[in-house]
């Protein structure tokens, strides 16, 4: 397996800790994108800038083949105050890079600048570096753009870090893998009043306290029990004077599922108990969907070729199964155009660097990732595009025959 040069190595990792330095929101990503063009340029790829507001892609070829893959790594960083205390902790308050997308795109760049120098592959390689995965749908974005008219791939790849396995451990899942995400905001109108006198008032908050309770039954008695569902009421609001009943009150839904039609199950089901609760206290609701990120299915053939090159080229005891998670992604809406696979590297076990869950002011990537990562981006570009066998000629099958 080729791996990165020791120098190599400590080059990106001194990347990857000037990214973190300067994170930046959602389509905010200047500075990062200005930084992944220029190195992609310097080592001949040719980069288009802007795709999706601040997104870049890389695109190089080699030899005659039509085949293409994509590679993509997200650039954006979250509203979040570091409490790392790293000597290359965040240089802009109250944002830092908390789900290790400056390590996702140190192991994409130190894969591209090995590539570029000794890629052995013959076809086309499209590496896309994402704005605002952090739902912000920069994927969405960039393939309204154009994406994948103007980079045509057969198949597309990307790679999280996973805190809470063994460091550089590669794990995949075929199906679906990552949950859908949707949110509702429901407000609940009744009739305010004075609160010594209740049978002159529609009371929203009564209401809204039995649709929460009535909520928690959709994935209890509407689901089937073998599919994860996720319904968390995260804010009830309502009033401002325990002797004032309001006039409204305000919940704030939102919704997971690992199935499509479970989805679409749930937001029916939903909708309807809404609007009989509140039609049973007499209160009028009004509902405001917002449909947010795709269930994740990886392609179980694509999934099949990038387990079966980390099986060659990486220990047995490196590879392994991943679990269902109950965290969205955006990458499930190009996995929606094109098979793919998304897999998931190690950051560190319970109680070992790295381990620390990701959207945490402690979290940080685990800089030791940059070395399997970018192998691993390597092998798979070199095995799925590798360049077809020369075809033997008479002479050759003679000597081969030839006792």
């Amino acid at each position: 397996m080729e791996r990165l040069s020791d120098q190599a190595l400590q080059t990106f990792i001194d990347l990857r800790r000037d990214i973190h330095r300067h994170p930046e929101l959602a389509f905010q990503e200047r500075r990062t994108a200005a930084l992944v063009a220029a190195q992609l340029g310097a080592w001949g790829y040719e980069v288009t800038t802007g795709l999706g507001g601040t997104g870049v892609v890389g695109q190089l070829r080699r030899g005659t083949s039509s085949r293409s893959i994509g590679l993509r790594a997200d650039m954006d960083a979250l509203p979040i105050a570091e409490a790392t205390g790293a000597a290359w902790a965040s240089c802009e308050h109250g944002v830092m890079h908390a789900c290790g997308h400056d390590g996702h795109t140190a192991m994409l760049l130190a894969a591209a600048h090995h590539l570029a120098q000794h890629g052995r592959f013959d076809g086309t390689l499209n590496l896309i570096f994402q704005p605002a995965e952090e739902g912000g749908g920069g994927a969405l974005k960039m393939m309204e753009d154009g994406l994948f008219e103007r980079f045509p791939c057969d198949a597309i790849f990307a790679m999280h870090n996973m805190p809470g396995f063994a460091q550089g451990q590669l794990l995949f899942r075929s199906g679906p893998t990552m949950a859908s995400s949707d949110y509702a905001t429901v407000t609940l109108h009744g009739v305010g009043g004075h609160g010594a006198m209740p049978h002159k008032a529609t009371d929203p908050l009564v209401a809204a306290a039995s649709l929460v309770m009535a909520l928690q039954t959709i994935v209890s008695r509407n689901v089937d029990p073998m599919q994860p569902a996720v319904v968390t009421v995260g804010v009830l609001h309502a009033g401002e004077a325990n002797n004032v009943i309001p006039a409204s009150a305000r919940l704030e839904i939102s919704l997971r599922a690992l199935d499509p039609q479970v989805r679409r199950d749930m937001e029916r089901r939903i909708k309807a108990l809404i609007e009989l609760q509140a039609q049973s206290y007499g209160v009028r609701a009004e509902i405001e969907w917002r449909p947010g990120y795709a269930v994740l299915v990886n392609d179980a053939e694509q999934t099949a070729h990038a387990l079966a090159v980390a099986r060659k080229h990486f220990p047995a005891d490196q590879i392994a199964q991943a679990p269902m998670l109950t965290g969205s992604e955006d990458f499930a809406f190009m996995l929606e155009r094109v098979p793919g696979c998304y897999l998931f590297i190690g950051n560190g076990a319970d109680g070992e660097p790295g381990a620390c869950m990701v959207h945490n002011p402690a979290y940080d990537f685990n800089d030791q990732n940059i070395a399997p990562g970018a192998a691993y981006w390597i092998a798979l570009v070199n095995e799925l595009l590798s360049p077809p066998a020369p075809e033997s000629t008479p002479e050759t099958r003679t000597e081969k025959t030839t006792p």
